[in-house]
């Protein structure tokens, strides 16, 4: 690969604290197939299986570090795996797709509302209520987010 090849290579970014291990299996198995770089960044060590086109970048602990990694690093047309959506939006802004663990994209039209429905629960948060936490991940979840995975690895053919 040249060295413009390795810059233009598109890449998959994971938000990897609290990615779920099924959804970084189906993305380990992924890369291999496709053989695509996918880096998981998080603020913690991780174990990730021997290949040449996985790798793990541990970040210093604290608030939105390991987002703030993805989003220094992240070229256009590169797909981020993330739950968090200030960093989709952080991503989308930087012209790359970002997807969640239950396989659905984060997209320019939909982003403003998900920032404003989280920014609420933000706040109904600080105030004491109790809003529980994300649903469980199903076998749907798992099956959207390996059908949105396999559509944009075959867009980058």
């Amino acid at each position: 690969m040249s060295l413009e090849d390795a810059v233009s290579a598109t890449r998959i970014w994971v938000d990897a604290d609290a990615c779920p291990v099924v959804i970084k299996e189906i993305l380990f198995r992924a890369a291999e197939r496709a053989r695509i770089e996918t880096v998981l960044v998080a603020n913690q060590w991780l174990r990730t299986p021997p290949s040449r086109f996985i790798r793990a970048m541990q970040v210093a602990g604290g608030p939105d570090v390991a987002d703030d990694a993805i989003a220094e690093r992240v070229n256009p047309g590169d797909l981020v795996v993330t739950q968090d959506i200030p960093l989709a939006a952080r991503v989308l802004e930087k012209k790359a797709v970002a997807l969640n663990p239950r396989g659905e994209l984060y997209t320019a039209n939909t982003i403003a509302e998900r920032l404003s429905v989280r920014n609420f629960m933000e706040e109904l948060r600080g105030a004491g209520v109790q809003t529980g936490g994300p649903a469980t991940l199903h076998a749907r979840d798992r099956q959207a987010f390996a059908a949105q995975l396999d559509r944009w690895l075959a867009q980058r053919r």
